[in-house]
């Protein structure tokens, strides 16, 4: 049995745009649905999301079969939730609230083993290694990891190169609706001060070779973003587009009440 090579973080070596979508259902069977619908990557949530290292392992085996490569979001950077999370099986992570580079220093050993990391070896009772079914996987896996940390802050943009110049962070995530609070101006992650500093800090981290991403679900503002150079952009939302699908749909329908009341005529199709 071979590892898993890790496809998505080649692809933003090679630059090779990669395009996503949020997974905040926290349910096997969506995230099984919507693997098949033709994106690079899912993000499965488990920041704001109800989801927790069961759920997650329960998502990581429903996409498995497919094209589509699972990113998972812990609730914060820490150390052990890191670890549960590689041993269930994910090779890339989305860590959130990374401000400084020693935060993200500390990620990097986080996802290796000794002596280049500090990841428990716990090989026996992971997914990750098939259950040692995986010749040789602890000197295998390092080379697997892939680490996008997010920057949210004020504090995040002023140390943004340094933390861009760490060795062993693949890319560098902007979270437009954090970043957009902290800047003052909460619920607008399109004002012009948050777009403009967004903007100034995907060239900062494609300077230093590292990819950029973001979030953005407005189809305008997510080409401009990768027409700027972000290589990894989620574009929708999954709890967005059933919510949007099923008002349209009543709206659909109730707005033709009346008239569909009035003329009871029979119709030939």
């Amino acid at each position: 049995m071979k590892i898993s090579q890790n496809k998505f973080r080649d692809a933003l070596k090679a630059g090779q745009n990669q395009i996503g979508l949020w997974v905040g259902l926290a349910d096997a069977n969506v995230a099984e649905a919507l693997a098949g619908t033709g994106f690079d990557w899912l993000l499965l949530d488990a920041e704001h999301a109800p989801n927790n290292v069961r759920t997650l392992l329960e998502q990581l085996r429903a996409v498995a079969p497919y094209p589509v490569h699972p990113i998972v979001r812990p609730v914060e950077g820490e150390v052990s939730l890191v670890k549960q999370c590689l041993d269930v099986g994910a090779q890339t992570l989305l860590v959130p609230m990374i401000d400084t580079p020693e935060q993200a220093k500390r990620m990097v050993q986080a996802m290796r083993y000794p002596p280049h990391g500090i990841r428990g070896v716990g090989a026996a009772l992971a997914r990750a290694s098939r259950w040692n079914q995986i010749p040789d996987y602890l000197n295998q896996a390092d080379d697997q990891m892939c680490l996008l940390v997010q920057a949210e802050t004020p504090v995040a943009i002023q140390n943004l190169k340094a933390i861009a110049q760490v060795e062993g962070v693949d890319g560098v995530f902007f979270g437009p609706a954090d970043l957009s609070a902290s800047m003052g101006h909460r619920g607008q992650p399109t004002h012009p001060e948050v777009v403009k500093t967004i903007l100034a800090g995907i060239a900062t981290v494609r300077a230093a070779g590292k990819a950029a991403g973001i979030l953005m679900a407005d189809p305008k503002m997510a080409r401009m973003y990768l027409d700027a150079g972000a290589q990894f952009v989620a574009v929708g939302v999954d709890t967005t587009l059933l919510v949007r699908a099923a008002t349209d749909l009543a709206a659909a329908f109730k707005e033709n009440k009346s008239a569909h009341s009035v003329d009871a005529s029979p119709r030939v199709y």
